[in-house]
């Protein structure tokens, strides 16, 4: 409380895919077998945007211009806040928290009288899941969905089992069209984290799969203006090479390890790879963004029966492959 904010920023921060090269993609979660907040290790897999010159984790030259619509956040320049934070009434929680997909399939994001509606839906999982399942079984690419084409950053994150383990985590700070973007980072994160192998159609049935768009972006002056639980975090901080580098953590992130504020900025520097000691000094160099996230997360359970309720419309596969789905959804009933 008290500490002074920082709001704004001039956008002169750009994505690296405004600089002709790959496209800036993010994981969210702590590298996998990390020591925990203040180990050992890099996990430069998720440091930040590749370079103009290639470099992993540098962020790319200044010049591009703020993004309509999403504060300015292109690559990671933040700007204004943009919307009033989403009322527990309205979603089912704090923002960054997600409420039971089938609560919301008939009608996503609704809530009291002067609820913001949220922009995250159960039909965002559900295509995920179709754009998954197509690939994986070498059918044609689901038609395109229904919900908004507007554009926002975004991340897609898959977990496996009943414990729920990290499967795959990958997004982009750059605001994409949903449509494209969902397309595009679904099988990103399912098939390009580095951290994992290539997803299976074994795998399938234990897949829980999470959409996550990001809003509400803030600059602040002081690392420890924001709040466990509610808010995620982007930092940028000088390596000890002199290379700037970045990294960043979705709002639930902090909560689920038990994490404080200390913790949590300490895992994401080892995460962006900074490998000298840690002392408040250094945090105090931080530049962070915070902003909030609106997620909905899905199990292929339910994924299974929506799709059959709607008769699999989305997708184009043979009436065989519908029937084995079928199937498939009676047993995994059964076993739930």
């Amino acid at each position: 409380m008290g500490r002074k904010r920082c709001v704004g920023g001039d956008g002169s921060k750009m994505a690296a895919g405004c600089c002709g090269v790959k496209k800036q993609k993010l994981s969210s979660s702590p590298p996998s077998g990390s020591a925990g907040p203040g180990g050992g290790g890099g996990g430069s897999h998720c440091g930040g945007a590749a370079a103009a010159g290639g470099e992993p984790g540098a962020l790319p030259p200044p010049g591009g211009p703020r993004l309509n619509g999403i504060g300015g956040l292109a690559g990671g320049a933040a700007g204004c806040a943009l919307s009033p934070p989403l009322p527990p009434s309205c979603g089912g929680g704090p923002a960054g928290l997600s409420p039971p997909a089938s609560s919301l399939l008939a009608s996503p994001g609704s809530g009291g009288p002067g609820c913001r509606k949220m922009v995250v839906s159960a039909e965002m999982c559900c295509f995920c899941f179709d754009v998954l399942y197509c690939h994986l079984y070498g059918y044609q690419p689901p038609r395109s969905p229904r919900f908004t084409n507007d554009p926002y950053p975004l991340f897609v994150t898959w977990k496996i089992g009943r414990d729920k383990r990290l499967r795959g985590c990958i997004g982009t700070f750059s605001a994409m069209n949903l449509h494209s973007g969902l397309r595009e980072y679904t099988l990103t994160s399912a098939l390009k984290d580095s951290r994992f192998p290539p997803m299976t159609r074994d795998e399938l049935p234990r897949l829980f799969c999470s959409v996550s768009l990001l809003t509400n972006f803030e600059d602040v002056c002081d690392y420890m203006d924001w709040e466990v639980g509610v808010h995620g975090i982007r930092i940028e901080f000088i390596n000890e090479k002199g290379s700037k580098r970045t990294a960043t953590y979705l709002p639930e992130v902090a909560k689920e390890q038990g994490w404080d504020h200390i913790q949590t900025i300490d895992s994401l520097l080892r995460k962006g790879g900074y490998k000298a000691p840690i002392t408040n000094e250094f945090r105090k160099t931080i530049k962070l963004t915070r902003y909030r996230s609106e997620k909905m997360t899905m199990s292929y359970t339910e994924y299974l029966a929506h799709r059959q309720h709607h008769h699999f419309q989305n997708v184009k596969i043979p009436r065989s492959s519908v029937q084995d789905l079928q199937i498939q959804h009676k047993q995994l009933e059964h076993q739930g």
